[in-house]
């Protein structure tokens, strides 16, 4: 049997612990110290030489296809620091603690991994993670030797005893068995989500939308969407992110109005906030720096660029929880919302120290979040996906689509997390699996519209097709009241498309056939035959 070889380094970079395990299904190593610090946690296992492999990244947007082993992963090392500066895009992703070789075949992800001798083969070699609330799990793959790595996020202080290194799963079969195994090995029940269907307000206006505009939309909703489907105004409502009251100058209804409204027309009221973010403008930010994450050097991290750049709140300061608790508590209780969109959720963890690790501090923020909407369903977005299991209703797994197959060339030299509907579609279908297990997959919006969009006709529809197939919210983000009635059938046929099961799907050098069993017959369609969906 394949063994794991694991070792914990003390402050002085000398061995405190090492042995040996062979891999099981579920294995967990512990080791005994006296009083000390564990610099280091670290494990590696020679595998097979795998030809294929996908690397789960580190949050929902983070670009995480299927990929040929001997494939790079690139960082952001390349990106000029002037840039750097002002937009922090290093700070979206893992790029301040994971190592970026710029080695090809050598590969790396966090809590989960998976291999496969082919592309168009259900059969994959899953290794994860049994607990990342003590520490997230970084994998790290290295092609030419055929050896997994891994490695405990951060330097640890421990009291002396007992101390659980690493809890792990591996097992080989069918792709959809081996992921219901893992859960199954976690703890977790499945506990099936009802599909999502309807409007967000983001990629037809952006932040631009008012009181007008919103009912406007609403109105043009009636034409098209069930009773019960979602209704949810997206970011630009609120004065500034952070803070998080309305905008009286373009709702000056105030948003319990807004929700009124949405339930007035049969529809289920959303909400988007950014709870653990807040503008460099905001008022939050400038009357309680204190509030606020900083570096080793004592300023303020900045947890990226967007809306001129933006802090990120440490959760661990009771008057941010409470500022948290009473955000949701007017936007459930006086705002009488439904559902919450919850995004930019990474902000709350960056940083790891001797008493603390990221995930540890991520795991606090996904539970401070699940008591505060107890009752109400959430959309996470933004989050590293292992920490939102068992926290959120649904998920985002990808990236923004864009409005561009890639998004505009100069824009494909920045991060893995950028807006793009390439990088989407590739990590709704490497993604797949945990859909219906850890949450119901957000594989974001798809589009029908002809106007403000730069997509191929038939792109656009297979955009539509997959996250009908592949996902469990089905959201537009159109001008509805504009569609004419073919566009009005094609949506219906794409919602119907949505009860089908999939059997199975295997990429192809370009594209992916999918075979899926809808009213009791079996179908085969190939999506994106154009587009090669794997690295």
């Amino acid at each position: 049997m394949t063994k794991i070889y694991w070792q914990v380094l003390d402050e002085a970079r000398r061995v405190a612990a090492e042995g040996e395990k062979e891999w099981e299904k579920v294995i967990s190593i512990q080791a005994r110290f006296s009083p000390t610090v564990l610099a280091k946690v670290k494990a590696e296992s020679k595998i097979e030489k795998f030809p294929f492999v996908f690397m789960n990244g580190y949050q929902s947007w983070t670009w995480s296809p299927w990929m040929h082993a001997r494939a790079e992963i690139r960082g952001v090392a390349h990106i000029p620091s002037f840039l750097e500066k002002k937009y922090a895009f290093s700070s979206y992703g893992d790029y301040s603690f994971v190592h970026y070789p710029k080695k090809p075949g050598h590969l790396h992800g966090v809590s989960y991994c998976a291999f496969s001798h082919s592309l168009n083969d259900d059969q994959i070699d899953l290794y994860a993670s049994l607990d990342e609330s003590d520490g997230y799990t970084f994998f790290s793959y290295d092609a030419d030797a055929g050896i997994l790595r891994l490695e405990k996020d951060r330097a640890k202080k421990t009291d002396g005893g007992e101390v659980t290194l690493f809890q792990l799963f591996h097992a080989h079969g069918k792709r959809q068995e081996v992921y219901q195994q893992w859960f199954r090995a976690m703890g977790f029940s499945v506990k099936e989500q009802p599909h999502i269907y309807g409007y967000s307000s983001w990629y037809n206006r952006y932040q631009h939308i008012n009181e007008k505009t919103i009912m406007d939309d609403l109105c043009g909703c009636d034409a098209l969407f069930e009773k019960e489907d979602l209704f949810q105004i997206d970011d630009g409502w609120e004065r500034k992110v952070g803070d998080w009251q309305a905008d009286e100058t373009k709702f000056p209804g105030g948003m319990r109005r807004m929700a009124d409204c949405i339930h007035e027309h049969g529809y289920t009221a959303g909400l988007w906030l950014a709870p653990f973010a807040a503008e460099k403008n905001s008022r939050l930010s400038q009357e309680h720096p204190d509030w606020f994450l900083r570096n080793p050097d004592g300023s303020l991290w900045q947890a990226g660029g967007n809306w001129n750049g933006f802090y990120g709140l440490d959760i661990d300061r009771k008057p941010v929880q409470e500022y948290v608790r009473e955000t949701f508590k007017t936007v459930f209780e006086q705002w009488r919302f439904d559902l919450v969109k919850l995004d930019f959720l990474y902000a709350a963890a960056p940083f790891a120290d001797l008493d603390d690790s990221r995930g540890a501090k991520m795991h606090r923020a996904m539970e401070l979040l699940a008591d505060c909407c107890k009752g109400h369903a959430v959309i996470g977005c933004g989050v590293p996906l292992a920490l939102a299991f068992g926290h959120t209703a649904y998920c985002r797994i990808g990236c923004d689509v864009s409005f561009r197959f890639d998004d505009v060339w100069y824009m494909r030299m920045f991060h893995r997390e950028r807006n793009s509907t390439w990088h989407s579609i590739m990590n709704t279908i490497a993604r797949f699996p945990l859909d219906g297990l850890a949450f119901g997959n957000d594989p974001d919006v798809f589009f029908l519209r002809d106007e403000n969009l730069h997509l191929r006709k038939e792109d656009k529809l297979d955009l539509a097709r997959l996250d009908a197939l592949f996902g469990h919210v089905h959201l537009l983000s159109d001008p509805i009241q504009t569609y004419t009635e073919e566009k009005k059938k094609i949506y219906k046929e794409m919602r119907a498309l949505s009860s089908a099961a999939v059997l199975s799907y295997e990429l192809l050098n370009k594209g992916i056939q999918v075979t899926y069993m809808l009213e009791k017959k079996k179908e085969t369609m190939v999506l994106f035959a154009a587009h090669r969906l794997w690295l």
